[in-house]
């Protein structure tokens, strides 16, 4: 289960840690909205979306993540996961994920599973491929919250993930210090990681760090800070990398 602290700790790094009143009881099954107009039939990839802190699944459908899908005739069925904040706060959303979403479509068919998130979406992502390992063929981080400023400075400190991973000693009780800790040596059944980010995004130093950790072609970047302009480039930038199916296949 994900700690809630987890979701304090992002409300106090993004500035809203005033915001508690917002909090209501997370909805019980997650809210999915579908799109699965790849293909006639079931589409060989199904990629789960999941958006930032307080952003709506409809959001990422009016951004145009989708349209840029069908616009490339990419052989992609998708759902937008309504992972909202009420799911960190009340620890579930790691289990909402794996229960009603990726189990669910797994056993209906689909076997090659990408997950693509922004901010804190891309942290969730991250999340669940560490607890649920040779479930997730591909991540796409997009603009990823990285843990708070002080276990980011730490990381920094010690010279990169790797050398702070061999300096410290392991915490079971915290999943930002174990995300970097699997991070800094992922398994070899983990799932193939891109990294997408703004230069002048506020989580740029995480993000420095993080590809020190990737081959420097799964490393996105363009002008700009932690808003939808850059993130719509990142994400036509990596679709274009050309690795989801083009064809519909029986």
């Amino acid at each position: 289960m994900l700690q809630a602290g987890a979701a304090l700790g992002w409300l106090s790094t993004a500035g809203l840690g005033g915001c508690g009143s917002l909090w209501r009881p997370s909805p019980f099954p997650l809210q999915v909205l579908h799109d699965d107009d790849a293909c006639t039939f079931k589409a060989p990839v199904l990629l789960v979306l999941l958006p930032g802190v307080y952003m709506a699944p409809q959001e990422m459908r009016d951004q145009g993540m989708v349209a840029a899908l069908r616009k490339r005739r990419l052989a992609v069925d998708v759902v937008i996961a309504g992972a909202g904040i009420e799911y960190m706060y009340d620890g579930s959303i790691l289990d909402r994920l794996h229960n009603d979403v990726i189990v669910p479509y797994r056993r209906s068919g689909y076997r090659r599973i990408w997950l693509a998130g922004i901010s804190l979406g891309a942290y969730i992502a991250l999340r669940y491929a560490q607890q649920h390992p040779g479930l997730i063929e591909g991540i796409v981080a997009i603009a990823p919250y990285l843990g708070q400023e002080p276990l980011v400075r730490e990381v920094a400190a010690a010279g990169g993930p790797g050398p702070w991973r061999g300096a410290t000693a392991a915490r079971t009780d915290d999943a930002d210090h174990s995300l970097w800790r699997w991070l800094a040596a992922r398994p070899a059944d983990a799932p193939a990681l891109y990294l997408a980010h703004g230069r002048e995004d506020r989580f740029a130093p995480a993000h420095r760090m993080l590809a020190q950790t990737l081959e420097p072609s799964r490393v996105l970047s363009v002008p700009g800070g932690h808003d939808w302009p850059p993130w719509r480039d990142l994400w036509s930038n990596w679709l274009d990398l050309g690795l989801l199916p083009r064809a519909c296949t029986v």
